[in-house]
């Protein structure tokens, strides 16, 4: 049994708390915090029985966060905050020798760039501070990269093609709304498109590449090539890959909203003056769409996520499926989240029960591949996110 502090109280971290809450033999004490604890206090009164405290705290302030760790004393910090806010909580894990996990590497506020060299800078302070810091446990990054690890450990002498596919085949009913934080999803997908083949990164226009992939229980859908953040640790940690890519699903109108967004100069990240204040074209548009935490109710549909995987066993070719679907229908009933929430929020509840457990504990920095896999997969059945797997079919691919 532990305590627990999660910062961040948007829809990934409502599903924690919920999920969390839920597992009082691990869990024993939750704290839930945010720059708005009217947020926190909402999320702790909806899940009732006094098993949530709530707290104030700007995660972007060291001296707070260090202040706040100090008086509730967590055993680990689980941070769903915004990417941009992981090295200020990384620093308050440090000063207060606290162990960190989070679901998405960092990303500077100035710049649409993301990559790990700024929290893997931090491993040997990690080490010499005798604390875990576990990096990327979300569904994508995170369970995509468990997948990974649990292939190349039960189905492969070695992975030589992989390609993780991402659909969300649901509908909020919107004409235009993000699954997650507007400002951090829409950098997200309309930055330059990247992959890994025969050592190096190939770098094209944003969705250039695309084709039709088909889904379990969701059939053809148009999916696209993107830059995303697991590829860089996997080709790291799995030396052996020839290509890794990225596949995620776009609607036509989605993308046609997103063009003229750019076209306008909304997705802006640089202020510009607006009746003598400065603003942030992409924080403005942000404050004007739905909120994602919003959505789950009228959600229909499921996501459908996972890896194609192409290698060698036993001298002989092999491919490998595995994946998850989830229904957002199912997600809000039972945490009033919609599924993208739910598939982030349940892998970063397992990811800090692996570390209260002693299952994932050593001192240093790392990414959720490096650790065992098989206990991770075990409560992934447990805990709603149940995995299939198909061999030796056609990945499409």
């Amino acid at each position: 049994m532990g305590k627990v502090l999660i910062i961040g109280a948007g829809g990934v971290g409502t599903v924690v708390a919920h999920k969390m809450a839920s597992l009082p033999e691990v869990f024993s004490e939750i704290m839930l915090a945010s720059r708005t604890k009217s947020k926190c206090d909402a999320i702790a009164n909806k899940i009732g029985n006094n098993r949530i405290q709530t707290a104030q705290v700007d995660a972007d302030n060291v001296p707070e966060l260090v202040e706040l760790i100090n008086s509730y004393q967590p055993d680990i910090v689980v941070n769903v905050a915004l990417p941009y806010q992981d090295l200020t909580i990384m620093d308050a894990c440090l000063e207060t020798k606290t162990a960190y996990l989070d679901t998405a590497n960092y990303e500077p506020l100035d710049e649409a760039k993301y990559e790990y060299k700024w929290q893997w800078a931090y491993k040997e302070r990690f080490e010499e501070a005798g604390i875990t810091a576990i990096l990327g446990c979300g569904f994508d990054p995170g369970v995509t990269s468990i997948y990974t690890a649990y292939a190349a450990k039960h189905h492969f002498d070695e992975i030589q093609y992989l390609d993780i596919v991402d659909c969300n085949g649901g509908d909020h009913g919107k004409a235009f709304a993000t699954n997650f934080n507007p400002e951090i999803n829409i950098r997200e997908v309309t930055q330059k498109g990247k992959y890994w083949e025969n050592g190096q990164w190939v770098e094209t226009e944003p969705h250039e590449i695309h084709k039709p992939l088909n889904y379990p229980n969701i059939g053809d859908r148009e999916s696209y090539v993107i830059y995303h953040e697991e590829l860089e640790s996997l080709v790291k940690n799995f030396p052996s890959i020839k290509r890794a890519r990225f596949w995620m699903t776009f609607g036509q109108e989605y993308l046609t909203h997103l063009r003229v967004i750019q076209n306008i100069g909304m997705a802006g990240i640089e202020p510009i003056m607006y009746e003598g204040k400065e603003i942030v074209p992409i924080q403005f548009l942000k404050a004007v769409l739905p909120d994602p935490g919003d959505l789950g109710e009228n959600y229909t549909g499921e996501t459908s996520i996972g890896c194609r995987i192409k290698g060698v066993k036993d001298g002989e070719e092999k491919t490998y499926y595995v994946y998850n679907n989830c229904k957002h229908q199912d997600a809000f009933n039972e945490t009033g989240a919609q599924g993208v929430s739910y598939t982030t929020g349940v892998p970063a509840t397992i990811g800090a029960m692996m570390y209260l457990q002693n299952i994932w504990k050593k001192p240093g920095v790392f990414n959720v591949e490096e650790f065992d896999p098989d206990p991770f997969m075990e409560q992934l059945n447990k805990l709603g996110l149940p995995w299939n797997e198909l061999h030796n079919i056609d990945l499409e691919l």
